[in-house]
């Protein structure tokens, strides 16, 4: 089989489409660049089938490389035969390889080894041929200076039995369907979660039962991670008779008498060596499937995030919020760079409130704000209310954001580069404000795991998750496109083709030259290659550049179409720019080159019409309910404003303006049954609930969208 041939059987997708995709990723293509300039040779197969296809060839790759390596160990041992290397070329499950691996694969000394130096292996043969009566008689024969009676004798023979069955590839993969089909988790309370408090938030798997293919991938991952914490026992088991029934009819040929030491072989074999093995092996399946889960959903929600409204490029006031330490307050300019800083003290106990009105219409005044960025962590309604109290000269946009990840940001070498002669405090503060005017820049320098949007992202195979959100930033960041004179390092480190090295080198080539003038300039920049320029210049902007198409997403390898274009039009390149009514006109097929087909062309002739579009919507204010200040100012059946912060299988969660977010259950969604939360509600969404019930001690509130 082919990577082509493994790779078609798996996406839906034509063979064309596959072998081209294959084609440019082997020519070291990046997948935006594919997806965006490539749709001709691909058949215009989006972002996602692109990964798919990335992913899966990947897959196919491990899978030769391990069926090599299997080959080359059994080689080693004088051990394989035609029809062993056959059915290891055959197979493309890992599974079904590790199967066929297991006799010959290097393990610690078993019963069965000792059993086999014990002179035992032929006795083990005459049982396993079932043709022998008079089992004790022949077992005598193989007495020796180890092996002092017949039972001991009959039981070395049964450990060998126990192994050869616990090898055979057929019986496992019979029980790996039962176990498939009806393993149940079982779960039980122990001492430590009996003693210790944190264990409460557990309750509900204290003593739990239920089929492990019907668990939901969060309540899978919350048992084993009660379980990781000690709280509770974990077990995958099934009812034992089907699969001790399924082996002696498997291993069981007659009725004589060898059949009563098969009986205890098999008995031995399923209890010490197969059961644990399977249950193991369908747990961990199942876990990797919930953790497949949990990462799409933290995946769907970090994209959604950033890809936030941005408000854009507006002088700031941003204010981190505190009390006793006071508030925090940074005046920023219309692309990010801090202006001034200042601390507050309007709340208790200094309650210095005049003089903070005071120094902060000062400052809106003096640095010309346009909008005020408020966190949304502690003080935040305090200090929302502080703020609307200010009589302004000027009306002002007030913005509560999310401050997740802001300490974390703000301890973080790139805030040190960015801010090294400010305290932690202040480069909190400045995050506070870029998220405002543009989230995707500054969320990029954070830890996705720290942003608090994932669903269980600790406890889910970490490489994997890490893979996934790479992915999805770097998708966001090139559907949106980056300002090649302004954007961080962080920002071009995920710009198709360059990655942070480069990116480092862009910066630093940009501080000692000046802006650059226009995108072929970026071949100037040490160690940006060709390739690295093909697969980068269409993501960059520069803003007001000689060629007015370096400020779009049409490729450098096609401004000669849009300038013939422009020509045949009897048009200069910026005229034809933005004007529907030449655009409409232009006869895209008559344009068509080896590199760029109809697909592409009409990709450029929509650039034309509004270049350097953002995909994001703008930014808009949203305000809470006054009244609600904490969670002692709830009552059942309030109806509230609140915004979506968190999207997870079960439900999402919604701020509506105190430290605690409230529950809206996948149930109370919407009238009648929701399978996908996303089809209901997005992040960010300004929504209306209904608070149905509220647990002040447990810091937990419900809430539903069915009003």
């Amino acid at each position: 089989m082919t990577n082509l041939e493994y790779i078609a059987g798996q996406v839906t997708a034509p063979k064309k489409s596959i072998e081209a995709t294959l084609k440019l990723l082997s020519e070291d293509c990046t997948i935006p660049f594919i997806a965006r300039y490539r749709k001709d040779a691909t058949g215009n197969l989006d972002e996602v089938v692109i990964e798919q296809i990335a992913r899966l060839n990947q897959s196919f790759d491990a899978i030769v490389k391990r069926k090599d390596a299997i080959i080359k160990s059994i080689t080693e041992q004088n051990a394989l035969t035609g029809e062993l290397s056959a059915k290891i070329n055959g197979s493309f499950d890992l599974t079904e390889l590790e199967d066929l691996y297991l006799p010959y694969k290097k393990k610690k000394k078993t019963r069965a080894d000792t059993a086999r130096e014990n002179g035992l292996e032929p006795l083990a043969k005459i049982i396993m041929a079932q043709n022998a009566d008079d089992i004790d008689f022949i077992a005598s024969k193989y007495l020796n200076d180890k092996v002092a009676n017949e039972d001991d004798a009959l039981q070395g023979a049964r450990d060998i039995i126990a192994e050869w069955i616990n090898e055979n590839v057929y019986i496992r993969k019979s029980l790996r369907r039962i176990f498939g089909r009806k393993a149940s988790i079982t779960t039980k309370i122990t001492k430590a979660g009996k003693e210790d408090e944190k264990a409460k938030k557990f309750e509900q798997y204290f003593d739990w039962s239920e089929n492990l293919t019907k668990a939901p991938s969060h309540r899978l991952l919350a048992m084993l991670r009660a379980e990781n914490e000690g709280f509770i026992k974990f077990k995958v088991e099934i009812e034992n008779d089907e699969a001790l029934d399924l082996m002696e009819q498997s291993v069981i040929k007659n009725n004589r008498e060898t059949a009563g030491q098969l009986k205890l072989a098999i008995e031995d074999s399923y209890k010490r060596l197969l059961a644990p093995a399977i249950s193991n092996e369908v747990l961990q399946e199942a876990k990797a499937k919930a953790d497949a889960v949990a990462i799409q959903v933290f995946a769907g929600n970090l994209g959604q995030l950033l890809l936030a409204p941005p408000l854009g490029e507006k002088r700031i006031l941003a204010i981190d919020p505190g009390f006793r330490t006071g508030c925090k307050v940074v005046c920023l300019d219309e692309k990010g760079d801090l202006l001034y800083n200042e601390t507050i003290f309007p709340h208790a106990p200094q309650n210095e409130t005049a003089i903070a009105m005071k120094k902060i219409r000062s400052m809106v005044n003096a640095y010309k704000v346009d909008a005020i960025s408020i966190g949304n962590g502690t003080a935040s309604r305090e200090t929302e209310h502080f703020i609307k109290k200010i009589a302004f000269d000027k009306p002002l946009q007030v913005f509560v954001v999310s401050e997740a990840g802001a300490s974390v940001y703000s301890a973080s070498k790139i805030a040190r580069e960015e801010f090294g002669s400010y305290d932690v405090t202040v480069r909190g503060a400045v995050s506070i404000g870029r998220r405002l005017s543009d989230p995707l820049a500054e969320l990029v320098k954070i830890d996705p795991k720290a942003i608090g949007v994932g669903q269980y992202q600790h406890d889910v195979d970490q490489g994997a998750l890490k893979d996934e959100l790479d992915t999805v930033v770097m998708r966001c960041v090139n559907s949106v496109g980056v300002n090649l004179n302004t954007a961080s390092k962080s920002l071009l480190g995920y710009v198709s083709g360059i990655g942070e090295k480069l990116a480092e080198n862009i910066v630093a080539y940009r501080s000692e030259n000046g802006p650059f003038e226009d995108r072929k300039q970026l071949k100037k920049v040490p160690r940006l290659g060709e390739k690295a320029y093909q697969q980068a210049a269409a993501f960059v902007r520069i803003p007001n550049a000689k060629n007015p198409l370096d400020n779009s997403a049409v490729h450098p390898e096609a401004y000669t179409i849009v300038e013939k274009m422009a020509k045949d039009m009897k048009l200069k390149t910026a005229d034809l720019i933005s004007n529907k009514e030449a655009i409409a006109k232009v006869p895209a097929d008559k344009y068509v080159t080896e590199t760029v087909g109809l697909l592409g062309l009409k990709d450029i002739l929509k650039e034309l019409e509004k270049p350097g579009l953002d995909p994001r919507k703008s930014a808009k204010v949203f305000e809470f309910d006054p009244n609600i200040r904490t969670i002692a100012d709830l009552r059942t059946g309030m109806i509230l404003p609140g915004i979506v912060n968190n999207i997870t299988n079960f439900g999402c969660f919604v701020d509506i303006g105190i430290k605690e977010s409230g529950l809206v259950h996948i149930s109370q969604l919407k009238e009648g049954f929701v399978s996908d939360v996303n089809e209901v509600v997005k992040l960010h969404q300004h929504v209306q609930v209904k608070v149905t019930e509220v647990d002040e001690s447990r810091k937990r509130i419900q809430l539903s969208m069915i009003l």
